[in-house]
């Protein structure tokens, strides 16, 4: 009984979660498209999020692109992320390969772009696939632009299946198993 109450409680606490960070943001949600490296120009900042132990699912790489009028902030800590100005094209996309590749159980990624109101692209999201037998699903993030005013905010999170499977192996762990 217990268990069903925690995993209520859990579920109820991450639904309360999600809606408080969107009344936060009070923006526009901004959507995202698959693309290919093919398309892929300019000069950005890139945003290294996550990434802090091997496995840090919430590991993430967004590449804002300077020049336009919006400016990219993950909703986070400022020691969750790092930004580094100024990077190319062709120095930005290898770094952020590299840098969402730490996980143990990464298996590929993914890079989408990230369309203004307008259905410009002002930046890039990169995210990393993990083998799905390790987390129930390759895709175990949650990553929502919103935009208030020029500023795009970025919350990154787990998706709660996979919050709640994490918290179910931790405690079957901590009892010895049973």
């Amino acid at each position: 009984m217990n268990i069903i109450r925690e995993k209520l409680i859990i579920g109820i606490t991450s639904f309360a979660c999600v809606l408080f960070l969107q009344a936060c943001m009070q923006g526009k949600a901004l959507r995202t498209e698959t693309v290919t490296k093919a398309d892929f120009q300019g000069t950005y900042t890139l945003i290294l999020y996550g990434g802090n132990y091997s496995g840090d699912l919430e590991t993430v790489a967004i590449l804002d692109k300077e020049g336009d009028r919006y400016t990219f902030e993950p909703y986070a800590p400022e020691f969750n992320y790092r930004a580094i100005k100024g990077q190319t094209a062709d120095h930005a996309l290898p770094r952020a390969e590299q840098f969402i590749r730490g996980n143990p159980s990464y298996q590929s990624e993914i890079l989408r772009n990230i369309l203004d109101p307008e259905g410009n692209i002002i930046g890039y999201e990169l995210r990393p696939f993990y083998l799905p037998f390790v987390y129930g699903m390759s895709d175990v993030l949650d990553v929502d632009y919103w935009i208030k005013g020029e500023k795009v905010l970025v919350t990154i999170r787990q998706k709660p299946f996979v919050e709640r499977q994490d918290g179910a192996d931790f405690r079957q762990g901590s009892k010895g198993g049973n």
